[in-house]
């Protein structure tokens, strides 16, 4: 069993992104721009942004929090959108999920700039990548393909299982590697939470991205030996043994399940640090279209 060490290869990766910048920089031109709008006082959402907040600050990133109230008008969100879409300092910007109830999701991601939508979740990147042209990439999968490409993880024809089937990971996972590319070149089988018998499919899979968000759902009796294992999850646990009262766990139960992989990710330090590299990467991408 290997751990793909997403911790280890995001460093590189901003690494490398800081290279980039230290040129533009050097060129005379103004660094990558990211800003982040956060509703509310989401704990998770919180460290999240925090974290890429951080992250920009280490690889010469500018970058912009604008921080507001739960109760916020939908009227008075957009009107923060539309100033960041018309603000040609700021290359890309990102909304973190999840908005309070009385905000309509799918509306707000809508109104986001396509040029400026480094989360890749507006209809026109999403349409774009789905035929495999040049696009931003939602972060997660971006990041679970390039865990993949950087392993040197063989894809072609084998049998992909993806638990999941949100617009977020597990939809755009499963195009991204049943894509003639590579990685991809896959057989991709999609399962969710209406699935009969999922472990069915996942008892053939010879790569898993579980990305159902139940913590300890995949069991090692729901898979084949030598199986690449991939776990999207992240949720908040109670342990009173632990200093913040919490700890974090996936949607794989790591113990167990790691003694018949060949390579798995570990929660944390998997996909989430790719997550946060690929968002750069985007940003980067961004500057350099304008």
């Amino acid at each position: 069993m290997q751990l793909l060490d997403g911790k280890f290869i995001s460093n590189k990766i901003k690494e490398e992104i800081r290279e980039e910048v230290e040129a533009l920089k050097k060129n005379g031109e103004r660094p990558p721009h990211l800003a982040a709008i956060l509703v509310g006082n989401d704990g998770a959402s919180l460290t999240y942004v925090g974290s890429k907040v951080r992250s920009c600050e280490q690889i010469g990133f500018d970058s912009t929090l604008i921080k507001l109230d739960e109760d916020i008008s939908e009227d008075k969100l957009i009107a923060n959108i539309n100033k960041l879409n018309n603000d040609s300092d700021i290359d890309g910007f990102i909304v973190q999920l999840p908005l309070p109830k009385h905000i309509d999701e799918e509306k707000i991601l809508k109104l986001v700039d396509p040029s400026k939508d480094v989360d890749g979740f507006h209809p026109y990147n999403f349409g774009k990548m789905a035929q495999n042209l040049d696009s931003f990439i939602p972060a997660t999968p971006h990041g679970i393909v390039e865990l993949i490409k950087r392993y040197d993880i063989q894809t072609e024809g084998k049998h992909v299982v993806v638990i999941g089937r949100s617009n977020i990971v597990g939809r755009p996972i499963s195009i991204l590697l049943s894509n003639k590319s590579n990685p991809g070149n896959s057989t991709v089988t999609l399962v969710h939470s209406r699935t009969k018998d999922i472990s069915f499919y996942t008892k053939t899979a010879d790569i898993l991205v579980v990305a159902l968000g139940i913590p300890n759902f995949l069991k090692s009796d729901m898979i084949k030996k030598d199986v690449v294992v991939i776990d999207v999850g992240i949720t908040r646990v109670e342990d009173l043994t632990k200093e913040k009262g919490y700890k974090i766990v996936g949607d794989v139960d790591f113990e167990s399940v790691k003694l018949k992989s060949s390579f798995i990710t570990p929660v944390p330090g998997g996909v989430g640090p790719m997550t946060i590299a690929m968002l750069l990467k985007n940003t980067l991408k961004a500057r350099k279209n304008q």
